[in-house]
This record gives C-alpha cells, structure tokens and sequence, in this order.
C-alpha cells in the first residue's frame, strides 16, 4: 500500500447554523461562524477551500472556483458536547447526551468524592473557570478543600491551586472523581483545574488534565489501530478518546503550538492519520464571549493554511471541520447546536465538489477508513471519496 496520510483537523466550536433542532437546546438562531466575522475579517485561504459555499453559510462571498471539496456535517448523536462530537466523527454516534448538573452534582457523589479524598468541596455549581477561581480561590487557600464545578458541558471540573494541592494529588483527585462517576452519572470528562497566583490574581497552569469516559463502543481509530497504522494525536484528541486508539500523542498548550506541530508533522513519515484539535477557539473565544479573540484565531489558522497545504504529499489529505458550536455573541457561554463545515484538500482531490449536507459526521470516519484501505466493520457513516478523489486517482 502506498503511504498515505490523513490530516484531520477539528476547529473545536465552529459552528456554521443552528441546526433544525437548535430549539430543543436553548440554541434558535445560534451561528458561530457568523458571529465571529461579524467586522471586517477575512479568511481568504478557507474562502478559496470552498468554506463560504458551504450550504447556509453566507456570511463572506463564496469563492468562484473553490480549491476543494465542501460539506455541510449535521449531528446524528443527540447532545453538543466535545467528546460527544469527536466521538460522532470517529464513527461513534451517542443515541443519548452526556449527563449534566446545572444544579450542580448529586450530595451522594460529593460525599464519596470527600471520603475518599479526605477533603472537603467548595461551590459545585456551573461556573465559569476563570471566574470560580477568583470567587472561591482565597478559600481553597484557607481551607483545602476541593473547588468542584460544571458548565453546560457533562463535566466535573476540579480546580486546586498548586501551592495548596500538589499536581499530582489533584490527578489522583480526578481519577477517584473518573471511578465514580458512572451509570447515570457518566459524565464525558473529569477535567483537572490546576492554577497558581495569589488574590485577585489568580491564573490557571498549563497542568489541565482531562480524564475522559471511554468510548462506549469501536471507534475509526481502534480499526486503523488494529490495521497497524499510525494515529497521531494532536491537542486533546488523546484526553477525548481515553487514549484508546492513538499510537503517539502530542499535548499541546493551544492553537498555536497546535498548529507549528502540525506543520512539523508533515515532514515525518509515517502511515495513517494525524488528528488534530485546536482547543483555543471553544475554551478562549467561543466560552468567554470574545468574537474579536475568536476571529483572530481565525485568522491565524488560515494564514497557516498555504502552509499546510504546500507541505502535503501526492497521496495526502487534509481534512478540516469542528464539534459543535459555540457562538460568542449569545447570551450564552456554552455550546450551540449547529451544523459544522467539512473541507478536504489535496493533490489528488476534486476541486469544487459541493457535496451538500450530510447526515452525520461519521461520514468523515467512513471517508478516512475507506481511502486507508481500512475495513469499516459495520461502523456507522458513508464514505464519501468517490466524491473527493479525482477520476485518475485509483484507492491502492
């Protein structure tokens, strides 16, 4: 088999349109993309991929002959979470959402949690992160005691600032929270907190650690595993899929060492997939309501673009699309349901190719294990290389 490689790169929140069921989630009228470019940015290098053709996306003018083949991904799986829409794309679709507390989590959990940490808990209700460590900061310093707290998200978050609680005392925390939370309450990740600072400025540590729910069944990455190909993650990948089905991980501190890794990766030889995620755009912008941060991430990505593209070999491709949404200019810092864009790009791609909008976003799984000659194995989604792939370019 010839050496193929696969770059595959979830901008995590760009949401293009609320989705016909965006009333079901509190999200009519929800539009990540077009809230961002609400000024005068522009996005010239996904312009010319085809990203304004996209079906419903009409915030900037679609590109007359587009360099690739677009699509407009509608969510199968019944939620708007990240692990909930990584999972769909790896051809893992969830008939039912991820369990949240926006009351906060049940006392018997808390208990337990307590007993066997030998600490006490601070707030648990939905916060904002930056925020909770400066409202309960001061007196985890006093007390010890754990600051527990949600968001919309299904997510136990544990914050600790490191001269209190050590490192490696807040993941064992997490993995006794991990062991506990299951059956109902399964939430999608338990997320360390660490940070560091005194009153009123107190900053998060790059120690953030999340410690995800295993999939609940075969995902695209466990069959390229087991084909004995390479899976790269880039970012979170690795935290959302529980490592399960990555051969080599590269954590990362944001989009932009996202991206040089990403650049770098193009010079390495190997086989298979590099699965990217570019964190910046949900936790920075799209939570904290920044549409002008938002749009300057943007804006970084696509100047790196003809760069990505120039490092591509005759049998690459390159993949770009998100999770979910979550659109800064809503009263709302949480996600939104929207549809979400797929671009693909290469030298032996099809130029122009609309291929409309499609049922879920495991027809990007589908797509990647056919053209990795991978067996699908009864996973949900539709390949849909014929669609991408020139006419003279045969599947070897």
């Amino acid at each position: 088999m010839k050496q193929k490689r696969i770059f595959l790169i979830v901008l995590d929140s760009l949401g293009i349109g609320a989705m016909p069921d965006a009333d079901e989630y509190g999200d009519i009228g929800s539009n990540t993309l077009a809230a961002a470019l609400s000024q005068k940015e522009e996005l010239p290098n996904l312009q010319k991929l085809g990203l304004f053709n996209i079906e419903g996306v009409c915030c900037r003018p679609p590109a007359e002959k587009p360099l690739g083949v677009y699509a407009r991904m509608r969510e199968l799986s019944q939620g708007k979470d990240s692990t909930i829409g990584h999972w769909e794309i790896a051809c893992l679709p969830s008939s039912r959402p991820l369990p949240t507390y926006p009351e906060g989590f049940p006392e018997s959990i808390l208990k337990a949690f307590s007993e066997e940490t030998g600490r006490g808990i601070l707030c648990n209700k939905p916060y904002s992160g930056t925020d909770v460590i400066r409202d309960y900061g001061e007196e985890q310093l006093r007390t010890g005691k754990w600051i527990v707290y949600t968001s919309a998200d299904s997510v136990f978050q544990i914050a600790a600032h490191e001269e209190c609680i050590p490192l490696d005392e807040l993941y064992a925390g997490c993995r006794i929270a991990r062991r506990l939370l299951t059956g109902r309450d399964a939430v999608g990740r338990v997320i360390a907190r660490p940070y560091s600072g005194q009153y009123p400025h107190f900053e998060r540590t790059a120690g953030r650690h999340d410690f995800s729910l295993d999939p609940p069944g075969p995902t695209m990455l466990d069959s390229l595993m087991k084909k004995g190909l390479d899976v790269f993650s880039v970012g979170k990948i690795q935290d959302i899929f529980a490592g399960r089905g990555i051969t080599k991980a590269f954590p990362t501190s944001g989009n932009t060492e996202g991206i040089q890794i990403t650049l770098e990766l193009l010079n390495e030889d190997f086989c298979g997939l590099c699965f990217v995620n570019l964190v910046d755009f949900d936790t920075l912008y799209g939570h904290r309501n920044d549409p002008a941060g938002y749009a300057a991430a943007l804006q970084e990505f696509d100047k790196a673009l003809p760069a990505l593209l120039q490092g591509l070999r005759e049998e690459d491709l390159l993949m770009i699309t998100a999770d979910h949404g979550c659109d800064p200019v809503t009263p709302s810092t949480d996600h939104s349901r929207e549809y979400t864009p797929w671009l693909v790009a290469g030298p032996g791609v099809q130029e122009g190719v609309d291929l409309g909008t499609l049922p879920t976003f495991s027809d990007i799984g589908a797509t990647v294990l056919e053209y990795l000659n991978v067996p699908e194995e009864g996973l949900p989604g539709t390949s849909r290389l014929s669609y991408i792939l020139r006419s003279d370019r045969k599947i070897i």
